[in-house]
């Protein structure tokens, strides 16, 4: 049998038992620039370009002029119709991407994320003292989601009690490929049009009453930066998903990872000072939570031998490139004082760069801060439930008990 009949890394059912590290591992070693066959319907009918080391990532990711991202979009869905109305920033290239990403960096300043410490902490505290207090619970719905979704609620100035609207959307959309969320792209496909029309609701009262937050923010944008309506829309469905579902998977299967190498929880409960942000690192590495992203190739050129047309798919496996043997020692290994550790957790630099890289890290330090002088262990009741997705790192539920510090 070949490599071309014996790989799968594209299927939406090879994750459901967890990601299929051993196929990364042989395509590194065997075929670093690999042609995929289509396995999903979506999927470009002549198949894609799998990259899975770690310098190959960073190199596409980086090289957006080759490597398009407004071609044909970030996600491996041929069919975009969505691409003709108006893109969303990750679907686009400079200087269009420049002009969306400078209007709402105003919301994610360093000033702006240092300031929102300590509340994020106070409500954090509140959070883990009464869940745990309970015996058993969903370590994902009850503690991982709720942090970034009240930072996100707040960031847009949506009402604190429609986070969990903006949950259920989410969970919707990223989820429509398993039948416990979506069960279909029609009904992720409403759950895009109910958060489309719940931003215009947004929209139209901050028209009448502006505030201090990033809807506000947007709607003052005047000149190259002005938005339409659908591409504000756009915006918001873009910080609402990738404001809360990337930061809940970190801080979920970072929890799992501490379950299942209990020596690392004791190593960082020893001296949390020491080593707090190498542990942060190290989830995002072992953990990544957003495994691939799509270019379209812009121009005919070569890769380890192998010619890409212009026109073809290129995927970059991120989840692939954080396990890459030449650059992180025993890759496999979960490992909190790793360094350095050059993850490609966020991307791989470029122009798409991820944009919450500190408020995610802030959540995730104050989050493990937090869990660290609550708890003393974690005791898993249950195997963790996976999301049926191949894009999507996600964990849907983690039933565990809290031992209390003493």
């Amino acid at each position: 049998m070949s490599l071309t009949d014996e790989i799968d890394i594209a299927s939406h059912d090879t994750y459901v038992d967890g990601v299929p590290f051993d196929q990364f591992t042989r395509l590194r070693a065997e075929a670093p620039v690999f042609r995929h066959r289509q396995v999903e319907p979506e999927q470009p009918a002549n198949g894609f370009w799998v990259l899975t080391r770690h310098a190959d990532c960073v190199k596409v990711n980086r090289q957006w002029e080759n490597f398009s991202s407004q071609r044909r979009g970030t996600i491996l869905t041929e069919d975009r119709p969505d691409l003709e109305l108006a893109r969303m920033m990750l679907d686009l290239d400079p200087p269009e991407h420049t002009r969306l990403r400078t209007l709402v960096n105003r919301g994610f300043t360093p000033k702006v994320i240092k300031a929102m410490d300590g509340h994020y902490r106070d409500v954090t505290e509140k959070l883990i003292r009464e869940v745990t207090s309970q015996g058993s619970f969903d370590f994902v719905t009850e503690i991982a989601a709720e942090l970034p979704l009240v930072a996100i609620a707040e960031l847009l100035g949506l009402p604190k009690e429609d986070r969990h609207k903006v949950f259920k959307w989410s969970n919707t959309m990223i989820g429509s490929n398993d039948p416990e969320y979506a069960g279909g792209p029609d009904v992720a496909a409403t759950a895009m049009a109910e958060l489309y029309m719940y931003a215009n609701e947004l929209a139209a009262a901050r028209k009448i009453e502006p505030r201090q937050d990033i809807i506000t923010t947007l709607l003052a944008a005047d000149g190259d930066q002005q938005l339409s309506e659908h591409e504000f829309d756009l915006f918001i469905l873009l910080l609402a998903v990738a404001g809360n579902e990337t930061t809940r998977n970190a801080i979920s299967q970072g929890l799992l990872a501490f379950l299942e190498h209990p020596e690392q929880w004791d190593k960082l409960k020893a001296d949390p000072a020491k080593h707090l942000d190498g542990a942060i690192e190290e989830v995002l590495r072992f953990g990544t939570p957003v495994m691939h992203f799509r270019r379209t190739a812009t121009t005919d050129l070569e890769l380890h031998g192998q010619h890409i047309e212009e026109g073809d798919a290129v995927v970059m496996y991120y989840i692939s490139a954080n396990r890459d043997e030449e650059v992180f020692a025993d890759p496999n290994s979960f490992d909190i004082t790793r360094s350095p550790n050059p993850h490609l957790a966020f991307g791989g630099g470029g122009p798409h760069h991820c944009l919450g890289v500190s408020l995610a890290r802030l959540e995730m330090r104050i989050m493990f801060e937090e869990l660290l002088n609550q708890v003393d262990h974690f005791e898993l009741q249950a195997p963790p439930a996976r999301l049926r997705s191949n894009f999507i790192h996600g964990i849907k539920h983690l039933k565990v008990k809290a031992i209390p510090a003493s």
